[in-house]
């Protein structure tokens, strides 16, 4: 008799906690179920992974695996229980025949006394591939926001693709559309999740999730950092140097800001809850920046002068020393 590692099986360590062999199983299991794998010999596997989970899944019987693990197998990869070992785990009494136990490997079989199945069939393999129900995957897709619409959230529509089954069990892309809500305050990477909205379950089982990620395209103006919004806003040297009160553009609509007396290029003005809404809605940042005119009328050229003496004292660079 073949001895079976379901730690193998499953693809998990000796130590792995419960959570994480019920993901190992669920994953194979989809992988492997005869009603939608093309892997070859995906019956044969799908056995195998679903005893392994059987004894791994209850901790008394799982312990018991772990005592025969003890014992190994011989050099020729054969196994012998420990003299006068009997199952003490209830594995037997399940309401299953002979044949059902059988569908399991003659390991399982001869060390634990039948297979109790809790919520299959019986029948064979055949009725427990019928009835196994299993969630449908879940499925992920994107979805590109212009800024205005992230922020004052819209109505889109969402294509996507799900794998169903026909009739006769083969695997088919089905392309799924919806009309999806975009709450106001989405940002860049932040989730959406629909239930229910993903791939078909199997045997009747529930239907995946359908999970969309926000992506923001690119604006002309307007840059975000978290969830303020930033824009660099032109003055003129007489404003930034007097002070001015001029309009600058928002997301939601244009304002009138006051630009400071002797500001200069990088002053930072913020306008307080004019970013992303939410419960700490973010705020629109206003970067200045001294744009000079590409030509000066004759008079004008004069006054700069007339300035440069004025202010002959005055040295931009002192901060870098020349």
């Amino acid at each position: 008799m073949d001895f079976k590692d379901y730690y193998a099986t499953l693809g998990v360590s000796e130590s792995a906690s419960p959570e994480d062999i019920k993901k190992a199983y669920r994953k194979l299991a989809r992988k492997y179920h005869p009603d939608v794998s093309k892997e070859e010999n995906a019956s044969d596997k799908f056995k195998e992974v679903s005893e392994a989970y059987e004894v791994l899944k209850d901790p008394e019987k799982r312990a018991e695996y772990d005592q025969l693990r003890k014992y190994g197998s011989a050099g020729d990869g054969s196994f012998e229980p420990p003299p006068g070992w009997q199952s003490g785990s209830g594995f037997g009494g399940g309401g299953y025949t002979e044949a059902d136990a059988r569908q399991f490997s003659e390991f399982f079989e001869q060390m634990f006394g039948g297979g109790h199945r809790t919520g299959f069939s019986g029948g064979g393999f055949g009725g427990f591939r019928q009835t196994m129900r299993m969630r449908g995957e879940d499925v992920h897709a994107r979805l590109a926001l212009f800024l205005e619409e992230a922020i004052n959230g819209c109505e889109k529509q969402v294509s996507f693709t799900v794998h169903d089954t026909d009739s006769h069990g083969r695997v088919i892309p089905r392309q799924k559309t919806l009309k999806v809500k975009i709450p106001a305050g989405m940002r860049e990477g932040q989730h959406i999740r629909l239930k229910g909205q993903g791939a078909p379950g199997a045997g009747g089982g529930e239907s995946g999730d359908l999970f969309i990620e926000v992506e923001l395209a690119p604006h002309p103006h307007f840059t975000v950092e978290g969830r303020d919004v930033l824009v660099t806003l032109p003055v003129a040297p007489w404003e930034a140097a007097l002070g001015a009160t001029v309009t600058a553009p928002t997301v939601t609509g244009k304002v009138k800001v006051k630009v400071p007396k002797g500001s200069t290029s990088g002053r930072k003005l913020r306008l307080k809850g004019k970013g992303f809404p939410g419960k700490h809605p973010g705020d629109q940042i206003i970067v200045l920046q001294v744009a000079m005119p590409e030509q000066h009328s004759e008079e004008a050229e004069k006054l700069y002068a007339r300035l440069a003496e004025l202010e002959k004292n005055f040295n931009p660079r002192s901060k870098l020393h020349v």
